[in-house]
């Protein structure tokens, strides 16, 4: 049984309970009321006038509960830095290790993505940023994108970002392989639309077929993550990951229209997801409930421009960033006018 079904099995089962509880009240209750002398078939007697005894109301019966209640997001626009970490042990603790004692970890980010969220929340827009980018990491130099996590942990890669996209970064989410398989499978698995046909390299050798896939976790995990599948390599990837990503987003949005499903579902996956520094459980409860009114299907992906792929002067292959590209994505997200550069785009 998957952690989610636990979770609506123990809600159930307390629900019962308290109805048995009130029940039981109102049985008791009912059972402790005078009805006056019962009726007797001795003889009759001299009639005695007794003054009756004062009826005892039902025991007050349990109050219900009150339903939760999740404060509404400010509507003000937002950018969410979404990192996906290739460590295969515990994200979250390496993290924590690289930033309070600033020794390097060994996890990079095989995904990048700025989710960039409208003040009205009707739509997302999310920019991939490929993992190989060649690019200037605060403190330490050029180096592929990817790299920053492991040097500094995710402000370093906050850091990062901002100084190539010219972008406050207002909240983090990080999630690494088990904990990416363990949220899709507590969802049920997600249903993605795969328009390039593969077989995996990684692991299952999974076979992905033209059309509406339904993926638990093992299967999604090799779907975000293959790249020597395709011809063009990571770029595929990029566009595989914005695929899943909205196809979440669908599977999401049809479970974040009441509070309690929300915090049910923020509650079960705390213990895999990195947030950003004092963003407790009920933030990010605020955030996701806030996004319910997001239309997946409105939302645009695009990958930030590229100049193609090169190699470093210490040997790496790497992709080469297209500034002047960059420079556009960073006007339209200083400027809130990504609806009029993804237009021009054709995106």
């Amino acid at each position: 049984m998957d952690g989610r079904r636990r979770l609506w099995l123990a809600a159930g089962l307390a629900i019962l309970l308290a109805l048995g509880v009130v029940l039981a009240a109102v049985i008791a209750g009912s059972s402790k009321t005078s009805s006056g002398p019962s009726p007797s078939s001795a003889p009759a007697r001299a009639t005695v006038t007794r003054t009756p005894s004062p009826t005892k109301s039902p025991a007050p019966t349990a109050a219900a509960p009150a339903p939760p209640t999740i404060p509404e997001l400010p509507a003000a626009p937002m950018n969410i830095l979404v990192i996906g970490s290739d460590s295969r042990e515990n994200a979250k603790e390496a993290n924590n290790q690289t930033i309070t004692t600033g020794q390097a970890s060994d996890q990079r980010s095989d995904c990048l993505m700025l989710i960039h969220v409208p003040a009205d929340r009707q739509k997302v827009y999310g920019i991939s940023i490929m993992r190989d980018n060649w690019v200037d990491i605060p403190g330490y130099g050029a180096s592929k994108v990817n790299a920053a996590l492991g040097l500094g942990g995710t402000p370093l890669v906050v850091r990062t970002v901002e100084s190539l996209l010219g972008a406050h970064v207002d909240h983090t989410v990080m999630l690494d392989f088990h904990g990416f398989k363990l949220l899709t499978d507590a969802l049920g698995g997600i249903d993605v639309n795969v328009t390039l046909p593969f077989t995996s390299t990684i692991e299952t050798q999974h076979q992905f077929v033209a059309g509406i896939n339904h993926l638990d976790g093992q299967a999604a995990l090799e779907f975000v993550r293959e790249r020597h599948a395709f011809v063009d390599g990571d770029y595929q990837r990029v566009r595989d990951q914005q695929t899943f990503l909205r196809a979440l987003l669908v599977k999401l949005s049809a479970g974040v229209h009441n509070p309690a499903s929300v915090l049910g579902l923020v509650q079960f996956a705390a213990n895999d997801l990195t947030v950003d520094d004092g963003y407790d459980p009920m933030s990010v409860a605020i955030l996701a409930y806030g996004l319910r009114t997001v239309d997946p299907g409105a939302s645009v992906f695009f990958t930030l421009p590229t100049a193609g792929t090169g190699t470093s002067p210490d040997g790496q292959s790497i992709v080469l960033p297209d500034y002047a590209g960059i420079g556009e994505v960073a006007a339209a997200l200083r400027d809130d006018t990504l609806p009029q550069y993804v237009a021009a785009h054709g995106y």
